[in-house]
């Protein structure tokens, strides 16, 4: 395994990091624990959660992904081994967007927030997380697979210093080690950054964005931020749900899959993903190596990257992402990834 810092901090984070989102869901738990295992075995020693998780976010299942971690930590004694992340919702601005957390109030208020913290520690059997992400804005942005900016006056929102104080409050009580963005703007990367150099507010670490061969947007506006102020990637959707695969293709289905199982998850899934991900299918094909490797393989290369978020319903899959980090792919093959991305720019946002 290899390993990198994350952010300007002092933690160490592996470069393939373990997502969670299936766990209470398509994982039972001792499915969960039996992948942390493996993992850390591995070397992984990043997991990340959040409070929303298992997806699809339901009423009935939220909290089930915090809570197999917890008791994976009970029952082990291994928590100071984890670099431990997990995200606060916040509020409601697309229709994907879950409205049963916190009886609908997920802006990010004091109360909300310390509501949003203190669960997520109980059901982590924790007293700290190493790294507390918001999951998404307190504003209408172009995220979660919209390019254009919305243009949305909101009726409400967080001023991001007033959020950012709250968060240093929890760092200054010893419950949250660093903090962290997701799905977030340039714009709202700078105004974080912004706030701790005037303000004296904590730094955000990292920025927790999709990152894949079918979405290379991050590279646009948000790369520069991570090379000039350490601010690190955790690419989540490396393989775009699993397309990248290529077991999608063709109309193919696998039983038990997310795509036979979910209609919601089609954002990955149109033509032109359908065609690059062809392309890159028979490039790893001709190279020798399997089309889920040569794509995580490609995120793990890149600089910005601090920790590529890989998630698998079962210890073969997992097995294979993480056996990605022993892949290096030739100049030949970089050049042959970003032809295809030159054609088929982007195919899923």
């Amino acid at each position: 395994m290899e390993y990198r810092k994350l952010g300007r901090t002092t933690l160490d984070v592996s470069v393939i990091g373990l997502g969670t989102m299936t766990w209470g869901e398509q994982n039972t738990e001792a499915q969960a624990h039996e992948q942390i295992d493996f993992a850390l075995a591995e070397g992984v020693n990043l997991l990340d959660a959040a409070e929303m998780y298992p997806v699809p976010p339901k009423p009935e299942t939220q909290g089930r992904t915090e809570s197999y971690i917890g008791s994976w930590f009970k029952k082990t004694g291994r928590r100071h081994e984890v670099v431990l992340a997990t995200k606060a919702a916040g509020p409601v601005r697309q229709a994907h967007q879950p409205n049963h957390l916190r009886n609908g109030q997920t802006h990010f208020t004091r109360e909300s927030l310390t509501a949003a913290l203190d669960a997520s520690l109980a059901r982590l059997q924790t007293d700290y997380i190493d790294l507390y992400q918001l999951h998404w804005p307190d504003r209408s942005t172009n995220t979660f697979g919209r390019l254009a900016y919305p243009w949305i006056d909101d009726e409400y929102t967080v001023s991001i210093e007033e959020t950012l104080s709250v968060l240093a409050d929890f760092v200054k009580a010893g419950k949250v080690r660093h903090i962290g963005v997701s799905n977030e703007t340039p714009w709202g990367v700078s105004r974080f950054l912004a706030a701790h150099d005037q303000l004296g507010l904590p730094r955000i670490a990292s920025i927790q964005n999709p990152y894949s061969l079918l979405n290379r947007t991050f590279e646009i506006g948000l790369a520069e931020f991570s090379h000039r102020e350490q601010v690190g990637l955790l690419a989540y959707s490396p393989l775009g749900f699993g397309v990248l695969s290529g077991k999608y293709l063709h109309g193919a289905r696998p039983a038990g899959s997310r795509l036979a199982l979910y209609e919601r998850f089609s954002r990955y899934n149109n033509p032109q993903a359908q065609a690059a991900t062809e392309q890159y299918v028979a490039l790893a094909q001709a190279h020798g190596l399997s089309p889920a490797q040569l794509a995580l393989a490609f995120v793990n290369s890149r600089p910005f990257v601090s920790s590529n978020l890989i998630g698998a319903t079962n210890l073969e899959q997992l097995a294979e992402n993480i056996g990605s980090i022993r892949v290096t792919l030739s100049p030949e093959v970089i050049a042959a990834i970003d032809a295809i991305q030159a054609q088929i720019s982007n195919p899923a946002p």
